[in-house]
C-alpha cells in the first residue's frame, strides 16, 4: 500500500498503539486491532469497532478528553495484555503440578480465576504506583526538610525525586528478559507508525529504516505528567502528608488532561518548541523501546494495516 499523498503533505496520524505480550495493539479512528505471534509461528489478528474518537463531547473537550482517553486506553490495554498472554501461550509455560493453593483457587473461583487474579494484580499495581510516585516522594521531602530548609523548593525536590524513581524503575524492568521482548514490540509499534506517516509501503524493510522513538509515546506522556505535576502540586499544602496525597489524587485528572494536550501538540506539530518539549521523552524512550527483529515488525505491520482508514484525510491531525 502506497501513501504518497501522505508523504507529500507531511502526514501526522492519529493512530496510536501499545506493545503486548508477543504482540501489538493499534487504535485507529474508528477501529482497533491486536496482532499476536502464536506459539506455532503464525500471526493472529483480532479487529473490533471502537467508534469515532470525536463521537461525544468528552472526546472533544480539552483537558476532559485527556482524562477520558487515558482511562479508556488503560482499560483496553490491560484487556489486550491479558488476552495476548493467553494467545501467546504464556499460561502453558507455567503448567506443572498444581500446588494446594492453586487447587484452592481453582475450586473457589472456577473459570473466573484468571480474571479475578488479573484484577487483583491491577489493584496492587495501582497501589504500588501511588506509594512510589505520591507517598514515598512526599515522605522523602519531609525527611529532607528536617535536615535542610527547602523553602519554596519543596515541590521541585519532590518532582525531581519522582522523576528519578521513574527512571530507575524503567532501567530496572528493562533488564528483565520478558520485558525486553515487550519493549522490542514497543519499538516495532513506533517504527511502523513512523513508516506509515512517511507515506511508505508497510514492509519490514521500510519499517526497519525508521526511528523507534515517537513524540506521542506513553513514556513521554508520563514524563510530562510528572513535570506538570511539579507546577500544579506546588500549591498543595505540606502541613499534612496524608492531606497532600489526597489533594494530589484529586488534582491528578487536571494534570493528566494538561499533559495530554501538550503531547497532542507535540505529535501534531514539528517546530523548535515541540522539539524541546519532546526531547526528554524521546530520550527516555531509549529505556522503554528496543530495536525490534523482523518477526516483531511483521506483527506491528499486521496490527497497523488492520486499522488504516479508507480515507486518509480522516486520519490527519
Amino acid at each position: 500500500m502506497k501513501n504518497k499523498e501522505c508523504k507529500a503533505t507531511g502526514h501526522k496520524s492519529k493512530i496510536g498503539g501499545q506493545a503486548l505480550i508477543e504482540g501489538v495493539m493499534m487504535r485507529g479512528i474508528d477501529k482497533a486491532a491486536m496482532s499476536v505471534r502464536l506459539p506455532d509461528g503464525g500471526i493472529d489478528t483480532e479487529c473490533w469497532e471502537v467508534g469515532s474518537l470525536n463521537r461525544a463531547w468528552y472526546h472533544k473537550t480539552p483537558i476532559v478528553r485527556g482524562v477520558v482517553n487515558f482511562i479508556g486506553s488503560m482499560v483496553t490495554g490491560y484487556k489486550c495484555m491479558m488476552k495476548s498472554a493467553e494467545k501467546a501461550g504464556m499460561e502453558d509455560e507455567f503448567e506443572g503440578e498444581p500446588s494446594k493453593f492453586d487447587l484452592w483457587l481453582e475450586k473457589h473461583l472456577g473459570e473466573h480465576m484468571m480474571k479475578i487474579i488479573g484484577v487483583v494484580a491491577m489493584v496492587f499495581g495501582v497501589a504500588l504506583a501511588l506509594v512510589l510516585f505520591m507517598f514515598l516522594p512526599a515522605l522523602a521531602v519531609k525527611g529532607i526538610q528536617y535536615l535542610f530548609d527547602l523553602g519554596v523548593f519543596k515541590s521541585l525536590v519532590e518532582g525531581v525525586i519522582k522523576i528519578i524513581i521513574f527512571i530507575l524503575y524503567l532501567a530496572l524492568v528493562s533488564r528483565m528478559k520478558e520485558i525486553k521482548r515487550v519493549f522490542g514490540y514497543h519499538g516495532a509499534e513506533h517504527k511502523s507508525i513512523a513508516c506509515y506517516e512517511a507515506g511508505e509501503e508497510l514492509t519490514v524493510e521500510n519499517v526497519k529504516k525508521h526511528t523507534r522513538f515517537h513524540p506521542r509515546c506513553g513514556t513521554s506522556f508520563i514524563l510530562i505528567v510528572l513535570v506538570i505535576g511539579i507546577l500544579v502540586f506546588s500549591v498543595v499544602t505540606w502541613n499534612s502528608l496524608w492531606m497532600r496525597v489526597v489533594l494530589k489524587l484529586a488534582l491528578l485528572p487536571v494534570v493528566m488532561g494538561v499533559a495530554y494536550e501538550i503531547i497532542k501538540l507535540a505529535g501534531r506539530y514539528d517546530n523548535i518548541v515541540t522539539r524541546i518539549i519532546s526531547a526528554p521523552g524521546l530520550w527516555l524512550q531509549r529505556l522503554t523501546t528496543n530495536e525490534p527483529d523482523d518477526s516483531q515488525m511483521e506483527v506491528a505491520i499486521a496490527a497497523l494495516t488492520a486499522v488504516l482508514p479508507d480515507n486518509k484525510e480522516e486520519d490527519q491531525w
